[in-house]
Formats: C-alpha cells, sequence, structure tokens
C-alpha cells in the first residue's frame, strides 16, 4: 500500500558580488546566511544519524561522510521548520517538511523570500560600489551546475528496482513541465541556442549515488532521516529551480503521485527508454517538444505523448487511492498544460519558467536581430531569476499579470516565518521560535536541547507524520520553557 507522501525541496542559490576581485563564494555564502534577520536559531547541525555514502542498492559505506560536514560551519534553522545553510560553495534552503505538494510548493517559494531579505541585509555590510546577488537557477555559464532537490517519503519494502524501473521514463519526458529554460548548453553537448532546462547537459548516467559527479538521473541516496525499518527517502536530483508557483506544484504534485502509483503497483508497464541519459539532453535541446525518443522495444514517442500516458495512470490512481482534492487539481493543472503544449506551446508561458523566459528573450531576438550567444542575452537569462523583486525578471513578468499565481503575498509572508502544521516540522519551528536559546543542535529527526541538567536532551522526531499542531501544540502552548516541554513529552534519550 502506498504510504502518505511527505515531500519538500532542497534549493542551492546561484551567488556573485558585483565589483569584488577576489571574490570566494563560500565566505560570501556564509555571509548571506549570517545575515539573515528573520525567526532563526543558528545552532548546529548533528550529523550523528546522517550516513550519505549508504546505498538503496544495498551497498555503499554507511557510515562514511561525504563533503557535506563543511555546512555544518554555518547553519540555521528557521521559525518556519526550514533549514538555512552554506552548501559547499553556495547558500541553501530546504524547505521544512510538507504535508502535499500545494504546501511544498509554498515553502519553497518562501525560500525566495527568505534569500531575497537575507542578501538585502548583507548588502549593507559591503563596501560601496560592490553589490552581492542571489539568483534561484541552476548554471552560471561557465560550466558549474548547483541543485534543487526534491524529496519524497517512500514505504521501506517498496524494491528500489521499481523506482528505477517506473521512475526514469517519467523524470526524462516530465523536462517539458519542470524546466526553466537556458540559453545555449554546456558540459560538451551539442551546441543550440536555447534549451528547456538548465540541469540536462550534466546527466551522465542512470543510476548512481552522486550528486555532484557524473549525476545519475535516479539517485540511490538512502538516508530517509526517518525511522529506517519503515521509510525511505527518495531524492531527487534532476530537476529546475523553478519560480513559477504552478509549476513548482505540478513539479512536485505530480512526481508524488506516479511514486504513489508505484507503491501500489497501479503503473501496468514501463515506458523504458533504450538511451535515457541521452534522451534527457536531447529533450531539452528541442524547444519544439517534435523530438521521438527511443523506447527500449524500438518504438518511438514524444515527451508530450510519454506524459499523456503517466497522466492517464495518475489519474486511474487517484479515483482508486482517493488522495484527496489537491491531486485532483494536480491532474488538472497537468492535462491543462498538456493540452496547451500541443496546440502552442507559448499557451503556457503564464505557468512554465522554461516558456516565458523564451517567449521573453526571442522577444529581443526578433525585435533587435540579435545571435543567440551575445551577452546581453545570458545576461537576461540570469536576470530572470534574480529573488530580489525590484530586479528579477520573473517578478516583472509577476507584476505585469504575465504569469499565474497560486499563493498571495501574505501566504508566502506567513510561511516565511510559521511552520506547516500537519507534519513534524511543526514541533521543530515552534522550538526554535519559542525555545531557540535552549536549542544545541538539530537535524531532521530529531532536537537537541539544554535543559539546564548536567546531560543533554535529546528528542527524537523519527515519524514524518507526528510533532504536528494536533498533537504537540497544546504542550508548547502550556510549557514555558525546553525542560517543562521535555517532561511534558514523557523525557527524551540523551
Amino acid at each position: 500500500m502506498p504510504i502518505h507522501k511527505v515531500l519538500g525541496t532542497e534549493t542551492e542559490f546561484g551567488i556573485t558580488v558585483q565589483n569584488q576581485h577576489d571574490f570566494n563564494p563560500v565566505l560570501a555564502s556564509s555571509t548571506v546566511i549570517n545575515s539573515y534577520a528573520g525567526g532563526r536559531a543558528r545552532i548546529q547541525w548533528s550529523f550523528d544519524e546522517e550516513s550519505p555514502g549508504r546505498d538503496a542498492r544495498g551497498f555503499g559505506l554507511e557510515d562514511t561522510y561525504s563533503g557535506e560536514l563543511e555546512t555544518g560551519l554555518v547553519n540555521v534553522v528557521l521559525t518556519n521548520g526550514a533549514r538555512l545553510y552554506v552548501d559547499h560553495a553556495h547558500p541553501e534552503y530546504s524547505t521544512p517538511e510538507c504535508y502535499d505538494p500545494d504546501e511544498a510548493a509554498l515553502y519553497d517559494k518562501a525560500g525566495e523570500v527568505v534569500m531575497a531579505q537575507a542578501v538585502a541585509s548583507a548588502r549593507r555590510l559591503m563596501p560601496d560600489g560592490q553589490r552581492m546577488f542571489i539568483h534561484k537557477n541552476n548554471s552560471d555559464g561557465k560550466g558549474n551546475t548547483y541543485g534543487a532537490h526534491e524529496n519524497f517519503l517512500l514505504a521501506r519494502d517498496l524494491p528500489f528496482s521499481e523506482v528505477v524501473h517506473h521512475f526514469t521514463g517519467y523524470l526524462v519526458s516530465r523536462q517539458i513541465l519542470t524546466g526553466s529554460g537556458k540559453v545555449g548548453s554546456e558540459n560538451g553537448r551539442p551546441e543550440v541556442p536555447f534549451q528547456i532546462t538548465q540541469r540536462a547537459d550534466f546527466f551522465e548516467e542512470e543510476v548512481g549515488l552522486e550528486t555532484t559527479l557524473k549525476r545519475p538521473i535516479i539517485n540511490t541516496r538512502d538516508e530517509p532521516h526517518a525511522e529506517s525499518s519503515l521509510y525511505r527517502r527518495l531524492h531527487v536530483i534532476i530537476g529546475d529551480a523553478t519560480m513559477s508557483e504552478t509549476q513548482t506544484f505540478l513539479k512536485l504534485g505530480g512526481a508524488a503521485v506516479i511514486l504513489s502509483a508505484i507503491e501500489a503497483g497501479q503503473l501496468p508497464d514501463a515506458l523504458q527508454l533504450a538511451d535515457p541519459v541521452r534522451e534527457v539532453w536531447r529533450t531539452s535541446h528541442d524547444v519544439t517538444l517534435k523530438h521521438r525518443l527511443t523506447m527500449a522495444d524500438g518504438r518511438t514517442m514524444t515527451a508530450i505523448e510519454m506524459q499523456w500516458q503517466y497522466l492517464e495512470w495518475a489519474a486511474k490512481h487517484v479515483r482508486s487511492a482517493d488522495l484527496g482534492e489537491i491531486y485532483d487539481e494536480v491532474l488538472a493543472v497537468w492535462e491543462g498544460l498538456l493540452t496547451d503544449l500541443e496546440t502552442d506551446v507559448m499557451k503556457t508561458a503564464d505557468r512554465l519558467d522554461w516558456v516565458a523566459k523564451y517567449r521573453l528573450l526571442k522577444g529581443y531576438v526578433d525585435r533587435d536581430g540579435l545571435a543567440w550567444d551575445v551577452p546581453k542575452l545570458r545576461l537576461l537569462d540570469l536576470q530572470f531569476h534574480d529573488v530580489d523583486p525590484d530586479r528579477g525578471l520573473y517578478y516583472r513578468l509577476l507584476r505585469s499579470g504575465h504569469v499565474k499565481r497560486r499563493y498571495t503575498d501574505q501566504q508566502v509572508l506567513a510561511a516565511v516565518s510559521t511552520p506547516p502544521e500537519r507534519t513534524r516540522a511543526y514541533f521543530r519551528g515552534r522550538c526554535v521560535e519559542k525555545y531557540g536559546s535552549s536549542l544545541v543542535a538539530a537535524n531532521w529527526d530529531s532536537l537537541v536541547f539544554d535543559t539546564g541538567e548536567e546531560a543533554l536532551k535529546r528528542v527524537p522526531m523519527m515519524e514524518p507524520l507526528r510533532g504536528t499542531a494536533a498533537l504537540v501544540g497544546g504542550l508548547i502552548d502550556d510549557s514555558q520553557n525546553a525542560a517543562e516541554l521535555v517532561r511534558a513529552l514523557g523525557g527524551a534519550d540523551e
């Protein structure tokens, strides 16, 4: 049986400083994180139970840490339950655990506001003539890419081979719905004027553990951040950071419902590709959407045709599993976009980043007779993703009514400071807000308090759907300090 799809995103933001000859991205990223003035607690991130070397295929080095150890040096946990930190050379925002794709897309959008506020504060510390910029994108145009990852709770008893078997074709074909667009190509791929996604050129394996080298379509990191005997966390690394609220909603919702259908055994067939890695960049390079992907059985299908098939299967599963009204909305958005992409790609510019950007840049090309490789277009490409609402081209399209919204400004601002109420993120966020001075360390599945006693108190949070407002809201309201809270919870492991 499928389990409820708790989900969230992790976004590494691009960072640069204008007129700083000795620019150091790690130092700049640290400055941004430390400058954030919103509700937060700067505490140690605990790596005690993290195992990035463990592989879902049944092998790997379970006790080996990756380069992520350095991220504990600059780490903030926010009152909305999110994590804000330095990951390698980028500021990263990881949403709190969310109950459904609507909530996850909202908290993903809140991350843009958090970064915009942080960079605005950081700028005040900089010398005259220098200015810092933060972009929600995935490629610097110089051969470097950085991630926009999605996380989904899966049942441990689902064989990982089933994920690979059924989910690969979905991820490759969904690029037409999840790309944010990019001028040119990179990583030795064939030259193109413009392509659908920012990340496609950098994927080189079908299945693998890495996230920064030889990136795989299916990532096998087995780090559940929950009770490992019951759950696994699927770490999806093939996807763009998206500005469009509608697009982020579908990106998360479509994947969640397909994964639920895989768990339920409701996908009658697998659309297996003959060469998935090659089809990733070939699909991205064709903005006409006419490229036909070659299947393992020799037939060919366009990405739109593949997505129609996945939508049909998803719809049957949603009806039979009664997943709730929000997934009916996912299906409606999915169908509407596929219908419009079939008839006229430009009809989707109000919902898909890559089409909005393509229409904008093509307007300059046609009006001024520009070549696609001129610096001006690359600059506009980058500016599309600027999180500064006064500079970002996406925000200008938003203000002019060219982009559809799902959320009001008030909803987004509320998500910046308050946690989701239906997952354990509520407990984390409320504790940061009320007991921040007593928090010593945290990770996704525990909090460590200094209650004034000789030993620190660790509160485990192994169930993603516990620690909710309904379960612990009253306890937090009634507990004046961390010591009272721990006692009210019935004690905690040291």
